[in-house]
């Protein structure tokens, strides 16, 4: 009897519980959950105020520049980012990142051998003069992209990948549109002229040039000074000066013609952090590496990347109903932060969070806001916090097993 009597009351507490959960409200929704903002889904949300000084020295000598920093993708200066420009060479960007990724996805090897199309073989401007039928490796016409700007292995490469020059052309473009690279169309996978179309900004090639060097092959070739081809017999050397010249230098690009002028995308890194500096339009090939080098130079000397959950965990959150009692918040996407130096030591971290939600939860549901503010409080970063997994309902006979182990055990 004294078990059964044990029994009932627990089912009337479960009974209880229940109704209780229903009136009081217990099936979580997001209204229920403090959130402060609608996040914005731009990659680059960070713009950092621009200097004064890159303003004077940059914007006489270029048509357009920006400058990124790679991981993040953080804007921390820009002019004229968003005209449509001739790239010349600096079209090859996109070229070698369909390249890696088809490498990357095992659609071709490094060792596969191309046999060179008429086509490949006539073309002009800066090549390694491949002859009709002659073969050459995947890793070969690569180095000679990234190192020597060669039309002719880009065309080659282009043809191996694609079937043809055109059918590759229609995947740079799809893939500019993937990247959200609005402002461009390809005409050709080389930036020769002949084509008023064949137009990309300042913007975009920073956008393609970040999802490039996120690929490990590039580098392979984008950091070689002089190398050569034909087992020797032909050599290259980068057109890119930074490589030899600057500290960090990783690539990426230069490019030029007559209506492009001198244009370069530089990348380069120093203690794991890594800039993007795109000039178009200048005047002479030492106008661009010196206005590259002074956005570099900024980048490098003024900011750093801070980790917003690197000082301590977040504390897990009473699921109300659930399966699991607790459920940990995590940070939704990228946990870095660009930060200048100077405000690095008065950073300040605050969370606008729920007390406690209820099941069931989805993995990826917002819980909260994390937000990092300089010392003077200017807001420098919000993101969302949100579940790290799901968590279930308790079913009627999970919540009545529960109530007997609150009676039998007292926990």
């Amino acid at each position: 009897m004294r078990r059964l009597s044990i029994l009932l009351a627990a089912a009337f507490l479960f009974l209880q519980s229940s109704a209780y959960a229903e009136d009081a409200g217990f099936e979580l929704d997001l209204e229920s959950i403090p959130i402060e903002e609608v996040f914005s889904e731009e990659p680059w949300a960070e713009t950092f105020e621009q200097s004064a000084d890159l303003q004077t020295s940059i914007a006489p000598n270029v048509k357009a520049a920006i400058l990124v920093e790679a991981e993040t993708g953080s804007v921390i200066f820009k002019i004229n980012e968003h005209i449509k420009l001739a790239p010349a060479s600096v079209t090859k960007i996109m070229t070698m990142l369909l390249i890696s990724e088809a490498i990357a996805d095992g659609s071709i090897k490094l060792d596969d051998m191309v046999t060179t199309s008429t086509a490949a073989s006539r073309m002009g401007g800066s090549q390694i003069f491949l002859k009709e039928n002659e073969q050459m490796t995947v890793s070969d016409l690569f180095k000679s992209i990234a190192v020597a700007s060669a039309n002719d292995a880009s065309v080659a490469l282009a043809e191996h990948i694609s079937g043809s020059e055109g059918a590759f052309v229609a995947k740079m473009n799809s893939r500019a549109k993937e990247l959200g690279m609005n402002d461009t169309n390809f005409a050709n996978c080389t930036g020769l002229p002949g084509n008023a179309d064949h137009l990309t900004s300042a913007n975009d090639i920073a956008v393609m040039s970040r999802a490039l060097i996120a690929l490990p092959t590039v580098h392979e070739f984008s950091t070689i000074w002089t190398d050569t081809v034909r087992n020797g017999e032909f050599g290259l050397s980068n057109t890119n000066k930074l490589i030899r010249f600057y500290n960090g230098a990783t690539g990426l690009k230069t490019g030029f013609t007559d209506a492009a002028k001198f244009c370069l995308s530089a990348t380069a890194k120093r203690d794991g952090i890594e800039y993007i500096a795109v000039v178009l339009g200048a005047p002479t090939s030492d106008t661009r590496f010196e206005a590259a080098k002074t956005l570099l130079n900024h980048a490098f000397s003024t900011y750093t990347l801070a980790d917003v959950c690197a000082d301590t965990a977040l504390a897990p959150i009473p699921v109300t109903l659930g399966k699991e009692k607790f459920v940990q918040p995590a940070v939704s996407g990228e946990t870095k932060v660009l930060v200048e130096k100077s405000k690095l030591a008065g950073l300040k971290r605050s969370v606008t969070i729920a007390e406690a939600a209820a099941a069931p939860l989805e993995a990826g549901q917002e819980l909260g806001t994390l937000t990092i503010a300089d010392a003077e409080g200017n807001v420098i970063i919000k993101t969302p916090l949100v579940c790290a997994d799901a968590v279930e309902k308790l079913g009627w006979w999970d919540l009545f097993k529960r109530y007997l182990e609150l009676l039998f055990v007292g926990r």
